[in-house]
């Protein structure tokens, strides 16, 4: 026996204690795309009732969707408010990343720590939070409210990568171009802002993603004529259950997906730039 076990490959045998962290893996992955592989076959049902498996093939929820008013309007609103959020999660989340990464001053780490915060504290709490304070305003119901509350979530998220970003980044190419005669903002426009683009457009676009999908603070801050997608299909949910809701739900995956793909590029792009800066200024050397 101890022979046999000899003469089997190292790699099998290495595989084979493995083994049981790889089923653990595909039992996991298996277990978060399944919703998937439910949802999307649903979307194409002929049948006027959610079922599964499909009896066949249709676009008619997809042809319901897109020609309901109700359904892009709330595309529209939501598009509206996520847009919005990601541009002033990104203007902030940059601000605040400089200020951490760069900055030298007492309580950082508490700032940092009140930054992230969103990211523990439930959202139902933000959402009530946000609540009572825009009812004193009298902006409850308008894209703004909703998009401020959508930019306190996603926050975190935008620091995180962009924060991560100016680790990478060398201030000494910036600081060269500084010692050439270049003023320090136009230094960090003209030098350090293109190479970082990346990790903001990255940040940006999961900013976008918070937003499009979050369902507590519209069903606060949003109103009759403001409910985005998420509250349109917990509404839909609530009355009535129909193959619509599986198309839009697959219609949400798709935009996710897409807003992942290009996160995915934009990264590959930010780690081809900084090789590329360190060869630069090795040669420059």
């Amino acid at each position: 026996m101890t022979d046999f076990v000899r003469h089997i490959p190292l790699s099998w045998r290495r595989g084979a204690k493995l083994l049981p962290l790889y089923l653990a893996a595909a039992f996991g992955l298996l277990f978060l795309i399944g919703p998937l592989l439910v949802i999307v076959p649903v979307s194409f049902s002929p049948a006027q009732y959610l079922t599964f498996p499909p009896t066949g093939f249709s676009l008619q929820w997809y042809e319901r969707f897109f020609s309901r008013p109700e359904w892009m309007d709330s595309v529209w609103v939501s598009i509206q408010v996520a847009t919005l959020s990601m541009i002033l999660t990104s203007v902030l989340g940059l601000l605040a990343s400089l200020s951490l990464v760069r900055g030298r001053f007492r309580g950082k780490t508490l700032v940092y720590a009140v930054i992230l915060s969103p990211m523990i504290v439930p959202v139902i709490v933000t959402a009530l939070g946000t609540f009572f304070f825009f009812s004193r305003l009298g902006l409850v119901g308008t894209v703004l409210a909703i998009a401020i509350g959508h930019t306190i979530v996603a926050l975190p998220i935008v620091v995180i990568i962009v924060s991560a970003t100016l680790q990478g980044f060398d201030e000494r190419v910036e600081q060269a171009a500084i010692s050439l005669g270049a003023s320090p903002v136009t230094a960090f426009r003209r030098v350090t802002l293109p190479m970082i683009a990346p990790g903001i457009v990255s940040g940006a676009l999961f900013a976008f993603l918070t937003s499009f999908d979050e369902l507590i603070i519209p069903l606060f801050l949003g109103g009759p004529e403001t409910q985005t997608l998420a509250v349109r299909i917990w509404n839909s949910v609530l009355l009535e259950i129909e193959p619509t809701i599986a198309a839009v739900s697959s219609f949400l995956i798709a935009v996710a997906l897409l807003v992942l793909i290009l996160a995915g590029l934009l990264g590959r792009a930010r780690g081809h730039s900084q090789p590329a800066a360190g060869a630069t200024e090795t040669g420059g050397n």
